[in-house]
């Protein structure tokens, strides 16, 4: 992000502007089938009404998505399925404050039961590593060899 301070030539007022450099994100294939453009505001909605009521900064939530941004951008793909998205967040979400964890996990996964819940929470969110970046995803391929 980059901030400059500013000058208005009619007014004379000075006032700071933010910048962010727009990176091409791929589509988002949605749960029923449909492909629609990329929206960092929807990510950033989903984390904030999570951390409602939270003590977690604005900028601590920027942060968290802007490291989901940059895990998609890393691999490369045109299209990535909503779901895996949602398990980025909820990993974020997970190391950024648990209470918000669970809200977004309950809304996300759309349990049917209390039971359900209740087996999710008692459950480690799923990581390959131990410092809890890495995600396997099916849509990613992990081969390096080459043929």
């Amino acid at each position: 992000m980059i901030r400059r301070r500013r000058e208005c030539p009619r007014c004379e007022g000075r006032f700071t502007t933010y910048e962010r450099v727009e990176e091409i994100m791929p589509a988002v294939i949605k749960k029923d089938g449909r492909r629609e453009a990329f929206i960092r505001e929807k990510i950033l909605d989903g984390m904030r009404k999570a951390c409602q009521k939270r003590s977690v900064p604005t900028q601590k939530i920027e942060e968290h998505l802007m490291q989901i941004e940059k895990r998609i951008q890393s691999y490369g793909l045109k299209e990535i399925p909503s779901r895996a998205i949602g398990q980025m967040v909820m990993v974020e979400l997970h190391r950024l404050d648990k209470v918000a964890y669970v809200r977004f996990s309950s809304v996300y996964r759309e349990f049917r039961d209390v039971e359900e819940f209740v087996a999710e929470l008692q459950t480690p969110i799923a990581t390959n590593s131990a410092d809890g970046e890495s995600l396997t995803f099916p849509f990613v391929s992990t081969d390096t060899t080459t043929e």
